[in-house]
């Protein structure tokens, strides 16, 4: 068990190694993009198979409109740097569901919802922008291939790190030892999650802020709207009901506000005024 562990270890911090463009951030990537979108797609069509598309209004035609300028923008930087791979098997798609929803998202390889419930907080093109720049960062970065990929790797550790405890706890003389090497195999999923899991999601949040706020940039979009954005999204959450940040998926909205406007000088050397 310890070898296959090791094994384990190794194929994923040596096979699966690349780097998050702009940011140079290390990922592990295990799954292949001919595997992941397939399934992708697939699930993508029953979404809107079973959702009220909106097709000819002017705010579809808005969401289609900023999709594909941030596309044309991601697109040309990604392969002026010699990045382009990371598109192989892109299938770009914008639509507008009608939906209260207050939510927007990127399925890997390019498949973008965009829901009517979150268009009084986007209240303009370029509100829309810092939102689809955001979700199309995720697709970019390649950061739902890379939890698959965590999660693999994470759940072989894990069954492994509970089959030894519990054996040891088996082959323990000591009652007080086995019940404390069984409470230690229990306790590991909530300490991946907690160490591991939930920082690693509000990192990659923050990396899809940073790129986002990039992309939206190129595109010919004003970055500020991105911070103006979030500061509506933060007053309309009511601060109450929100898990504390160590517990949460996202930084906390003080962070994200605070981490974009650090972020903004960098951004605006790439905007460019339409």
């Amino acid at each position: 068990m310890k070898r296959v562990m090791i094994a384990m270890v190794l194929t994923g911090l040596t096979i699966g190694c690349q780097k998050v463009p702009l940011t140079g951030r290390s990922q592990l990537k295990l799954v292949s993009n001919s595997e992941l979108l397939p399934l992708s797609f697939s699930n993508y069509k029953g979404v809107l198979d079973t959702s009220s598309v909106v097709r000819t209004s002017g705010d579809a035609q808005m969401v289609q409109r900023v999709g594909n300028r941030l596309r044309q923008a991601m697109e040309q930087y990604l392969n002026a740097n010699n990045l382009g791979s990371r598109l192989e098997g892109f299938q770009w798609e914008f639509n507008l569901i009608q939906s209260p929803q207050v939510n927007a998202w990127c399925m890997p390889g390019g498949k973008v919802a965009f829901y009517t419930g979150i268009l009084p907080y986007t209240q303009n093109e370029a509100g829309a922008a810092a939102v689809m720049g955001h979700e199309i960062s995720h697709a970019i970065a390649e950061h739902g291939n890379e939890r698959m990929s965590e999660g693999l790797l994470a759940n072989g550790l894990l069954q492994g790190g509970q089959i030894i405890t519990g054996t040891a706890a088996q082959n323990s003389r000591s009652q007080v030892n086995s019940l404390l090497l069984q409470s230690v195999g229990a306790a590991l999923p909530v300490a991946y999650q907690v160490g591991r899991a939930l920082p690693h999601s509000r990192k990659q949040e923050s990396e899809a802020d940073r790129l986002g706020l990039i992309f939206m940039a190129m595109a010919g979009y004003n970055p500020q709207e991105a911070i103006s954005f979030w500061g509506r999204m933060a007053k309309a959450g009511g601060g109450g009901s929100k898990p504390p940040e160590f517990l949460s998926t996202h930084p906390s909205d003080e962070r994200r506000i605070k981490d974009l406007q650090s972020l903004l000088p960098e951004a605006m050397k790439y905007y460019k005024r339409g």
